[in-house]
């Protein structure tokens, strides 16, 4: 997609999706044989369920159709949300991974895996998993040491209040 076609649709559909309390995240318009696909990707720090998506789907159809924006030819809309393992590029994205996993390049070469605490204009408060038998350590990561970043799938994951459940029923089912 060039770029004056991305910076017109961007124009076009961010106030849309912005009406909708979603942020536009990304657009791409792909060719799929003689069809294309417009990919449209929104999110919010509260999440997006089925039906804002399928609200902000409807808006920005009928904001299409009014317009040429998308050309002359058929074309699909898809509207969704980021993926699990999404990448972080914005310090709204870094912000709605708190409590996340991610793995991190680093600018100066290396990799890390570590947990967002907090986030705030300098950087992240991380806590980097033990290994071995050892204990987790706290790490401070400007963001400008971060080349990419990207939030991990955890399967196992056990949360503190899981712990804390698992707690009271031994405790129940020793009474």
């Amino acid at each position: 997609m060039s770029t004056t076609q991305s910076e017109r649709l961007r124009e076009l559909l961010e106030p849309l999706v912005a009406s909708q309390g979603l942020d536009l995240e990304e657009i791409a318009v792909d060719s799929v044989g003689r069809k294309r696909v417009l990919s449209v990707v929104v999110d919010s720090d509260t999440g997006a369920d089925l039906d804002r998506i399928a609200d902000v789907s409807r808006a920005l159809s009928a904001k299409l159709d009014e317009t040429d924006a998308m050309g002359e030819g058929e074309y699909t809309l898809e509207v969704g949300t980021p993926g699990a393992e999404r990448a972080l590029t914005e310090h709204r994205h870094y912000v709605r991974a708190v409590d996340r996993l991610v793995r991190f390049r680093l600018t100066g070469g290396g990799e890390l895996v570590a947990r967002i605490l907090t986030v705030d204009d300098e950087g992240l408060d991380l806590e980097v998993p033990g290994v071995k038998g050892r204990k987790a350590t706290a790490r401070r990561l400007p963001f400008g040491e971060i080349d990419t970043a990207r939030v991990q799938v955890e399967f196992n994951r056990k949360d503190k209040s899981d712990k804390h459940d698992n707690d009271e029923n031994e405790t129940e089912e020793e009474a």
